[in-house]
């Protein structure tokens, strides 16, 4: 499982500085709680296969969080910024799907990885120099950002600048270094950061500040960086965010693509909603898709955060849909 601290399920606001979630747990011994008296209708049962999809939110359930470079605005200057949107340019969720089937499942280290990512799509063509220095860019302690980081470095140092990438864990350590200036870079993700910032800055539970739409979690981001200290690049069209995942077999079985048509069709008694624990009470998870959707499903089975629970119980035949993070490698077609 990777260790992030996301928007990944979450009271907004709160989950955003939240810790690990944990694995296995919740109802009985199998963590699956009873069918629910309200799940009418059939529903779909789960569908074992290898190939997992994301189906599409096409009502835009989730907030908009897309990879984006965040800076100690102490540090930031144009041509800074300019060699970080440059990595910001070259990323869509596709092709970070990939960078992270190269590190988790062909093992490759996040160095060599982001290497050839960048030869392969011209990262550093064009990139002026800057006024150089000594540059340190943090990374938290899961795989896609230390890829991200080793990205940046690659960009960065074709600027000009000397680079060292440091990974450093979670939200809650990176973002104080960042502001004080003991680390000038790190990637983040805009909802999700727009987010923590709203929480530092007016404590409680504020009304959320993101949204589905990239350009106006971008603007209220950089309003809340402003009174941070930290000032923000272009976003990629990269995206790191909640997803629903099915089996492809599942999808082509039931003819399910989106999550209007899996709600419309598999609203029932037979459908295994699987996640970590606390998806039962997250907006963004079960009662967003109850909400947003007017999905019912018969049982949810409490597994784990967009890990190897999750996964394996999609691909075994154990749950019907199940939550994992849109850019991840198991999304990987090849």
């Amino acid at each position: 499982m990777r260790a992030r601290t996301r928007l990944a399920i979450g009271a907004v606001g709160a989950v955003a500085g939240a810790a690990l979630l944990t694995g296995c747990g919740g109802a009985g011994s199998s963590g699956t709680d009873a069918p629910k008296e309200g799940a009418s209708g059939a529903g779909c049962a789960p569908v074992a296969g290898q190939q997992l999809i994301a189906l599409q939110d096409d009502k835009k359930l989730q907030n908009s969080d897309n990879i984006i470079p965040a800076v100690n605005s102490k540090a930031a200057n144009p041509q800074l910024i300019a060699a970080l949107d440059k990595v910001s340019a070259a990323l869509d969720t596709p092709k970070l799907i990939q960078l992270n089937k190269a590190v988790n499942e062909d093992r490759k280290t996040p160095k060599v990885a982001a290497e050839e990512f960048a030869s392969a799509n011209n990262v550093t063509a064009g990139i002026a120099k800057g006024p150089g220095g000594d540059i340190v860019v943090g990374a938290a302690n899961f795989a896609e950002s230390q890829i991200l980081g080793e990205l940046y470095r690659i960009a960065l140092t074709a600027a000009g600048y000397q680079v060292k990438v440091q990974q450093i864990g979670n939200r809650e350590l990176y973002e104080p270094a960042l502001v004080k200036g003991e680390i000038q870079v790190v990637p983040e993700y805009a909802a999700t950061m727009a987010e923590f910032l709203n929480t530092k800055d007016k404590g409680g539970t504020p009304p959320p500040v993101s949204s589905p739409d990239i350009n106006t979690t971008v603007t209220a981001l950089k309003a809340e960086g402003d009174k941070a200290g930290i000032t923000f690049g272009a976003p990629a069209a990269a995206q790191d965010q909640n997803a629903f995942a099915v089996t492809q077999a599942f999808a082509d079985k039931y003819g399910v693509r989106t999550l209007s048509e899996f709600a419309a069709k598999c609203s029932g008694s037979a459908t295994v909603l699987g996640g970590p624990p606390e998806c039962e009470q997250r907006p963004f998870c079960k009662p967003g898709l109850e909400k947003t959707y007017g999905l019912s499903v018969g049982r949810f089975s409490s597994l784990d955060q967009g890990g190897p629970l999750t996964k394996s119980g999609l691909r075994d035949g154990s749950i019907s849909v199940g939550l994992i993070f849109s850019s991840d490698g198991a999304f990987a077609t090849s």
